[in-house]
């Protein structure tokens, strides 16, 4: 791991600022909160020869543990050391695994990845959320940690590619917006973040999530039932992610449900032919501190109507779009990734509520042939345009492509 006397000054900079937010926001919790409890503790990764598990062990290169004051982050590393770099976050309820082949692929073209699973997902611990909420400051946070653990060095100005997913996508806006020199470029696919709370939040959903209205047990017992995947009869849809309203009914949002991603969404193969399903129906059971993550990253993480969060980052791009040279977000353009048909982040909203935020010229469209599970399933065909837009290679006029 890179020393202080080894950085340039820049690197120096971002680093011990990057470093200071994460003491901060771990000494308020300390300050503020109650006295905190142990966190749940995550299953203990498989031996490597149990290849039949929903999660296996090799599902991705690399793993390293990291030990931090909230319990233990599961991290990936892997493709040469030289390459460009890029760090994922990934969606509210899938570990790092769903994103697995879009991973491999930018790292067999030369670039460097980084994955990990959020607290309380796949094999990462979980902070109590009794007394660490999960919000904003717990999974910008997060960042940092997972960047320091690494042997090379990840800060600095333009360090790496941020690309998010779902909730990560709501996530990294949050990050860029207040670190915008760090991120070389930001990619968002299918993000959370804009979603229309008034439009895609039922009575059901709100009495559930709204904190004092049912015991803590009844909510997350009531919630484990909804997001626990089941077999399905013919016409039955399945839930999953849940950021959203199940999907549309007779051209209307379909109120009282968490988001579901449709059939298209559990069938979705990730490594080793496993599908959404199996891995969330294992995560369910086996990571205790799952569902009280979920159901705290519901309430506090920058999910809904987050106009403040994207107008800063607005900003942020239209100021190296007129001033040009400034470091990050190069070209003052976000890379936009949207499946046709998803259930969950409803393309024409996304993208209408992006370009009235961000600027017309500081959105690029990529609409892609499926739901919201299309990074697990086109990471061939996202990769590609991924490439294309940090090459900087020219848009069509109207910014929107289409891949089928």
């Amino acid at each position: 791991m890179p020393v202080l006397s080894t950085l340039r000054p820049q690197q120096t900079l971002a680093l011990g600022l990057t470093l200071g937010l994460t003491l901060s926001y771990i000494l308020r919790n300390l300050l503020t909160s109650p006295s905190p409890k142990p966190p749940i503790s995550a299953p203990s990764p498989p031996p490597d020869s149990q290849t039949n598990h929903p999660y296996p062990p090799n599902a991705l290169p690399n793993p390293r543990r990291l030990q931090t004051p909230y319990g233990a982050l599961q991290i990936h590393e892997f493709g040469p050391a030289t390459g460009e770099k890029v760090l994922f976050l990934p969606g509210i309820s899938t570990p790092c695994i769903a994103l697995s082949s879009l991973a491999h692929y930018l790292a067999q073209n030369g670039y460097r990845v980084m994955l990990f699973d959020y607290f309380g997902r796949g094999y990462s611990d979980a902070p109590d959320p009794e007394t660490v909420p999960y919000d904003e400051g717990l999974y910008t946070a997060m960042i940092p940690m997972v960047l320091a653990s690494s042997e090379l060095s990840w800060t600095g100005d333009e360090a790496f590619h941020l690309v998010g997913y779902s909730l990560g996508g709501g996530l990294a806006a949050a990050f860029a917006r207040r670190w915008p020199r760090m991120a070389r470029s930001l990619a968002l696919m299918c993000p959370g973040g804009l979603i229309r709370r008034d439009v895609h939040v039922g009575l059901q959903s709100r009495v559930l999530y709204s904190e004092g209205w049912l015991p803590e047990w009844l909510v997350r017992y009531l919630i484990k039932r909804r997001i626990t995947p089941v077999e399905r009869r013919e016409g039955e849809v399945n839930v999953v992610d849940g950021i959203r309203e199940d999907a549309r009914r007779l051209g209307k949002a379909k109120k009282e449900s968490d988001a579901s991603g449709g059939n298209t969404f559990d069938n979705a193969v990730l490594a080793h032919g496993r599908t959404v399903a199996d891995v969330m129906g294992w995560q369910v059971k086996e990571n205790r501190g799952f569902v009280p993550a979920f159901v705290s990253t519901i309430r506090h993480a920058p999910i809904y109507d987050q106009w403040e969060i994207w107008g800063e980052l607005g900003r942020e791009l239209a100021r190296r779009r007129e001033e040009g040279k400034v470091p990050g977000l190069r070209e003052g353009r976000v890379l936009l990734v949207v499946g046709q048909t998803d259930g969950v982040i409803v393309k024409e909203e996304l993208v209408e509520d992006a370009t009235k935020v961000l600027g017309k010229d500081g959105v690029e469209v990529v609409e892609v042939e499926g739901g919201h599970e299309v990074p697990f399933t086109k990471g061939r065909e996202i990769g590609d345009k991924l490439m294309e837009f940090w090459a900087g290679k020219d848009k069509p006029g109207d910014s929107t492509w289409s891949l089928s």
